[in-house]
């Protein structure tokens, strides 16, 4: 079965050139494409979609509170945040709002299509270490206090847990977390399903959100102990 993208992009000759790389795969089909935020939820409305390529800035509605609305519905696609500059703060705010990801519109088209394949099948395609910088930078606009929303839900996990979604959040990659805890990279992979479980999050870009958010991460990468 073919994942269903739409394009929403306000600059048409972007969205031909997404077009001519996307309709060459066979697992691949573009059912819909819209030029601004309002338009992409309207199109949601009568159109099912497994992925949205969404850019960021973009005229009456932008492309982060559409990301944020479409994410709130219950089924709803998966969004890839598409932003032409690294580490922006749209970026940031895509992926508070409930993107899997961002990635610059200059990605090689390989790049591209391994994300878009990558977010249908539930993983997060930003690197978390990208994430984290990106919150680095942006942290001054997160509370820091540890009784935000969300503490309580961090309390219930075990300490391993825990410990795993620290890792997490400063950036590692499961097999980077399996050699420094000493764990197979499976169990690590089954910590952090749990973890999202547990805490009804979608990948590992919104744990590390979280771990922005309640305190349990600082800027710079280090966790609060």
């Amino acid at each position: 079965m073919s994942i269903r993208v739409m394009l929403v992009d306000d600059q048409v000759l972007l969205r031909t050139g997404f077009r001519m790389v996307l309709a060459a795969q066979p697992d691949m089909e573009i059912v819909a494409e819209a030029g601004d935020g309002a338009e992409a939820i309207e199109n949601l409305r009568s159109t099912a979609v497994d992925v949205v390529l969404m850019d960021v800035r973009m005229p009456r509605l932008d492309g982060v509170e559409a990301t944020r609305r479409i994410c709130a519905e219950p089924d709803a696609p998966k969004v890839l945040i598409l932003t032409t500059f690294d580490l922006d703060e749209y970026a940031f705010s895509g992926l508070k709002a409930g993107a899997s990801g961002f990635m610059l519109k200059d990605v090689p088209p390989a790049e591209l299509l391994s994300a878009i394949r990558s977010v249908h099948s539930g993983d997060a395609v930003v690197a978390p270490s990208t994430t984290r910088r990106l919150l680095d930078r942006f942290s001054p606009m997160l509370p820091s206090s540890g009784k935000q929303p969300g503490h309580k839900a961090v309390e219930r996990l075990t300490g391993r847990e825990r410990e795993v979604m620290l890792l997490v959040a400063q950036g590692m990659s499961n097999g980077e977390i399996a050699a420094r805890l000493v764990l197979s990279e499976a169990t690590v992979k089954t910590h952090v399903g749990r973890i999202l479980t547990k805490l009804g999050l979608r990948d590992r870009v919104q744990v590390v959100v979280l771990a922005y958010e309640t305190g349990l991460v600082r800027a710079g990468g280090g966790g609060t102990g």
